[in-house]
């Protein structure tokens, strides 16, 4: 089988190539991200390793001998999963290579927040030294924190913001109320919105969009503070902009927003009561490095017969580590 990265923004792919040399395997790396492109350079390819690719019906319908697509990431939002089931293309990511990194960054969001570490820092170095302008900061054992999403990264949140002592609770449509998932009890998401002084998503966007909007804010403590470090457009950011300027909640930290790049001037950047990273959660040296291990292995296997380790559909006669 051959190999083709559609695209990949990465200093180098010296850890996908020794992986695939190793295997025996024919591979190339093009620079196509739209349908067109893909279509042109691409065809003749078994399998796809994928970034920011288009892989639509219009392309499986193109190139026919297409069998596998495996995503740099855990969205696959620029993949047709169902065009895929009906042309037998097995698609594939790799949802668990940032999971401590994602968590640790929402965890690092949420303290600078409640410390208010953020908005001391600016103002002691442009003002003064003068702690009371930090009043009030509560202990974090007397605090409930809400987790919407209890997947992979949501659960590994909860069990770190556990540990420092907080009051876990979390939401998730495809668990039931009054359950314990390690460190957090199940409630609604009513629940979720009123009860959390912090509130931490972890859920897809898909079926997600404006999950959190004016009357969700409206229903928060105004102290609470709310972290995105899953995908853009689950926040309404029109929304949360006029919920930062009146008060309606106390802060926000987004790594993550619905339209990216940013420009530096978005109005929603005048708020001194939100933090923001550029889509950064996911990072760290070793998380890249296993993203790129692991679409490479994901493809060998997948070319050698063997099960692969992520589905993100399930063919008829697939062959899947569960």
């Amino acid at each position: 089988m051959k190999v083709i990265i559609t695209d990949c923004d990465h200093e180098n792919i010296d850890i996908e190539t020794k992986v695939l040399n190793e295997a025996g395997i024919e591979f190339e790396l093009k620079c196509a991200r739209t349908e067109e492109e893909v279509i042109e350079q691409c065809g003749g390819a078994d399998i796809f390793i994928v970034q920011y690719a288009r892989i639509s019906e219009k392309v499986m319908e193109a190139l026919p001998e297409l069998k596998y697509v495996v995503r740099y990431g855990v969205g696959v939002d620029t993949v047709d999963v169902e065009a895929a089931e009906r042309h037998g293309v097995q698609v594939g990511n790799v949802p668990d290579y940032g999971m401590n990194e994602v968590a640790d960054h929402a965890l690092a969001m949420m303290l600078m927040l409640l410390r208010k570490v953020y908005m001391m820092d600016r103002f002691t170095k442009s003002f003064g030294w003068d702690y009371t302008k930090a009043i009030p900061v509560h202990r974090f054992c007397e605090q409930t924190v809400g987790v919407a999403g209890m997947g992979r990264i949501g659960r590994n949140f909860a069990k770190k913001a556990s540990a420092i002592g907080f009051r876990v609770i979390g939401y998730d449509p495809q668990m039931k109320q009054g359950d314990r998932i390690g460190e957090a009890e199940i409630v609604s998401f009513e629940d979720l919105v009123s009860q959390s002084d912090a509130i931490s998503l972890h859920c897809p966007a898909d079926g997600n969009r404006d999950l959190f909007d004016w009357k969700v804010f409206e229903q928060m403590k105004d102290s609470a503070v709310l972290i995105n470090a899953a995908r853009g457009g689950i926040i309404n950011e029109q929304d949360l902009d006029k919920a930062l300027r009146e008060g309606i909640i106390g802060g926000a930290a987004l790594d993550c927003m619905n339209s990216e790049p940013m420009a530096p001037d978005s109005p929603i950047f005048e708020n001194e009561n939100l933090i923001v990273t550029p889509h950064m959660a996911w990072y760290s040296e070793e998380a890249a490095m296993e993203l790129k291990r692991k679409v490479a292995k994901e493809s060998v296997r997948f070319a050698q017969g063997l099960p692969i380790h992520y589905p993100v559909n399930r063919l008829e006669g697939g062959r899947y580590y569960e």
